[in-house]
C-alpha cells in the first residue's frame, strides 16, 4: 500500500527518525519555504511500512522539545500519529514562518540556515538568505534600491512613453503630478534620504545598461543538434538588454528555429508552427518575470530536436507545485509583473500556464512538463518530430540543421550562405557544410561561383 500524496518541496518521506539533525534541518527548510509536512514510516516511493508504535508514542514529545530547542528563532512543529490499515506513521507538521531566517542555533545565521529546493533540504546561500530577510519584511526584492545606480542609469525616454501609453489606455487626462510620483508609484525609484534611487524593477526594465549591475539578468539560448547537451551546439544567441528585449529576442530565436507547415485555405497559404506560438511565449514570459534576480545566473533556453527546455534560476514562489493547471499565482517580482502588465505585455495573472497546456491538448500533442529542481525551474515542451513536418520522402536522412535549411525553401526560391547564417543565426562553417551536405544528398543545387553562389531546391 502506498501513501495516497507524492513527496515534494513540502512534504518529505523517511523510513525512520533521521540521526543526527537531520530532522532539525528539515523542519527549518519547511519553515523558510512554504510549510510542510514530515512523515516517518515511509519508503522513498511511497510505500507504507510504518514504525513501532510504542516508540513513536515516546518520540512525539521528544521531537516537539528538540526541534524547539535546536532553532531559532524557535519553530512550534506539530507532532501526531497516524494509522493507515495495520500501520502507524509518524507526522511533524510546520506552518511557514514568518520570522525568517530559521537556522539551526548550533550552526548560527551564517552557516545553518536551511531551505528547500525541490525534494531536497540543502543549506542556504547567501543569497537565498537575503531573499529570506525580505520576505520576513514582505518586500520582493525587484522593489528593493540599487545604491550604485542613480536616475542617469534610467532611460527617461522609454519610461515617458510607458506612461504616456498607460495614460492613454486609462483615458485620463492626467494620472499623477509629475513623471517623478509616476516613478515612485510604480516602483521604478524609490526615495531615500531626499534623493531618488533606481530599484531593481527600475534598472531590469528601464535601464540603460541592466547587464552593468545585473551581469547574470539575461537569456541564454542554444541549438543542439540532437537531443543531449552534450552535441554540437548548431547556433546561439545571448539576449540582453531590458526585461522586455531579453523577451522578445529569446521568443524571436526559439521561433526561427522551428518547423512551419503550411497549406492552402482558398486564395491564401495558411501557416502552423510545429508547436503553439502561445505555449513557447507564456513560458519565456514566466522565466523572465518569475525568476529569482537575487541568483547569480542566467536564465537558459535549449531547443533538441525532440523538446525545448527553458531553465529559470530560483524555485516556485508559492506552493504552486501540485497546482499547475489550477490558475493559482504567487508573484515573486510584484513590481516587475504590474509594469508589464501595464506594457501589455501580459493579461490576467495565473493564465500562462493554463494557456500552455491548453494549446499543447488542441495540438494534440504531448504533455509539457514542469520540474522544480534544487534552485531551478525547468519547463520542457515537446516538439513534433522533424519527419512530421516536412514532406519528401528523404526526411529519415535529415539532420536537424538540414531539415531547418529546407525549410527556408517555403518562402523562397533561392538562398545564399548569408541567408541561413542571417536566419538561422549559424557560424559561417556550419551554414556552408549543411549546405554542401544537402547538396551531396541530392536536396538542393549549387549555382553560380563566388560570391554570387546561390541554392535552389530541388
Amino acid at each position: 500500500m502506498k501513501y495516497p500524496e507524492h513527496e515534494s518541496s513540502s512534504l518529505e518521506f523517511k523510513k525512520e527518525i533521521p540521526k543526527n539533525d537531520q530532522i532539525v534541518k528539515t523542519i527549518i527548510g519547511f519553515c523558510n519555504h512554504q510549510g510542510g509536512k514530515l512523515i516517518i514510516g515511509l519508503e522513498n516511493d511511497g510505500t507504507i511500512i510504518g514504525i513501532d508504535e510504542l516508540k513513536a508514542q515516546e518520540m512525539l514529545e521528544y521531537l516537539e522539545q528538540c526541534i524547539l530547542d535546536c532553532s531559532f528563532p524557535p519553530i512550534f512543529v506539530r507532532t501526531y500519529l497516524q494509522r493507515i490499515g495495520d500501520k502507524t506513521l509518524l507526522l511533524l507538521e510546520v506552518a511557514p514562518g514568518t520570522n525568517k531566517p530559521y537556522y539551526l542555533k548550533k550552526e548560527g545565521r551564517e552557516k545553518g540556515v536551511y531551505i528547500r529546493l525541490g525534494r531536497s533540504t540543502l543549506r542556504a546561500t547567501p543569497e537565498m538568505i537575503e531573499g529570506l530577510k525580505l520576505d520576513a519584511r514582505n518586500i520582493s526584492f525587484d522593489a528593493t534600491p540599487v545604491y550604485q545606480a542613480s536616475e542617469a542609469d534610467l532611460d527617461m525616454n522609454k519610461i515617458e512613453k510607458f506612461l504616456t501609453k498607460i495614460k492613454s489606455a486609462q483615458n485620463k487626462s492626467s494620472t499623477y503630478a509629475s513623471i517623478t510620483d509616476a516613478m515612485l508609484a510604480y516602483k521604478i525609484i524609490i526615495r531615500d534620504q531626499n534623493q531618488n534611487i533606481p530599484t531593481v524593477s527600475g534598472i531590469l526594465v528601464f535601464g540603460k545598461e541592466p547587464q552593468f549591475f545585473f551581469a547574470e539578468a539575461r537569456i541564454m539560448c542554444n541549438q543542439f543538434l540532437g537531443i543531449e547537451i552534450g552535441q554540437e551546439v548548431i547556433a546561439s544567441h545571448e539576449c540582453l538588454g531590458t526585461l522586455d528585449e531579453q523577451f522578445k529576442a529569446a521568443y524571436d530565436f526559439v521561433i526561427s528555429r522551428l518547423y512551419t507547415s503550411w497549406k492552402i485555405v482558398g486564395p491564401m497559404r495558411e501557416e502552423q508552427l510545429e508547436i503553439p506560438k502561445i505555449a513557447i511565449r507564456e513560458i519565456i514570459m514566466n522565466a523572465v518575470i518569475h525568476r529569482n534576480y537575487l541568483i547569480p545566473g542566467p536564465t537558459k533556453i535549449a531547443i533538441f530536436n525532440n523538446r525545448i527546455e527553458i531553465f529559470s534560476p530560483g524555485t516556485f514562489p508559492g506552493p504552486i507545485s501540485q497546482n499547475l493547471k489550477a490558475g493559482f499565482t504567487y508573484l515573486r517580482n510584484i513590481t516587475i509583473a504590474k509594469v508589464f502588465r501595464e506594457m501589455g505585455l501580459i493579461e490576467s495573472f495565473g493564465l500562462g500556464l493554463l494557456k500552455t497546456f491548453t494549446s499543447y491538448e488542441q495540438y494534440e500533442l504531448k504533455e509539457p512538463q514542469i520540474i522544480e529542481g534544487e534552485g531551478f525551474i525547468k519547463c520542457i515542451l515537446p516538439r513534433k518530430t522533424p519527419e512530421n513536418m516536412l514532406t519528401r520522402s528523404k526526411t529519415d536522412e535529415l539532420s536537424e540543421a538540414q531539415a531547418q535549411i529546407l525549410n527556408l525553401f517555403t518562402s523562397a526560391t533561392k538562398i545564399s550562405v548569408a541567408d541561413v547564417i542571417e536566419s538561422l543565426h549559424f557560424t559561417r562553417s556550419t551554414a556552408s557544410r549543411k549546405l554542401a551536405e544537402l547538396v551531396k544528398k541530392g536536396h538542393i543545387k549549387k549555382m553560380g561561383k563566388g560570391r554570387g553562389v546561390n541554392y535552389i531546391k530541388l
